[in-house]
């Protein structure tokens, strides 16, 4: 249960880093991508267009049809929405890129704790009379993980 406690205090503490900007961009955009903001717009919309094609008469038209009035008012709201978006995602991403790097850093630990682990295995298997030499696979399995040859892969893969 300490692992978990560790993973909620990194999503905490990048949590309680975000700026003023990003607090409401992510309050936003928990707020704008539900089910109920979707209602509100269709509801909003279909009196929009009720009253512009005269069908309530106690409200005059304000934007009669083609509705360029609501045409700016939907591209706004797409273009805000849009952005706060993006500002989400993008503190979002960040966090998922630091949680990779960490995963990798533990991955590197665990391979070297593990490989320290089977050159245990094998003087002890050798200490026992057991011979170990003609074994190529467990010889490759004993070097060591050459981090900078994967790396140089990894970034010939990229480009």
């Amino acid at each position: 249960m300490a692992y978990m406690h560790h993973i909620n205090s990194f999503q905490a503490k990048a949590n309680s880093k975000r700026t003023p900007a990003e607090r409401l961009a992510d309050w936003m955009t928990s707020r704008f991508g539900t089910i109920q903001f979707l209602i509100i717009n269709v509801v909003l919309f279909f009196i929009w267009i009720l009253i512009n094609i005269n069908l309530i008469p106690m409200i005059p038209s304000f934007d009669p049809f083609p509705f360029a009035l609501l045409t700016m008012a939907v591209s706004l709201e797409a273009i805000f929405l849009a952005i706060v978006v993006l500002i989400s995602q993008n503190r979002a991403a960040h966090i998922a890129d630091v949680r990779e790097e960490i995963d990798l850093q533990l991955d590197l630990i665990t391979e070297q704790e593990l490989t320290k682990v089977m050159h245990l295995a094998v003087y002890i298997a050798e200490h026992d009379g057991l011979n170990t030499t003609n074994d190529k696979e467990l010889k490759q399995m004993l070097r060591q993980l050459d981090v900078d040859k994967i790396s140089q892969l990894l970034e010939k893969q990229i480009k």
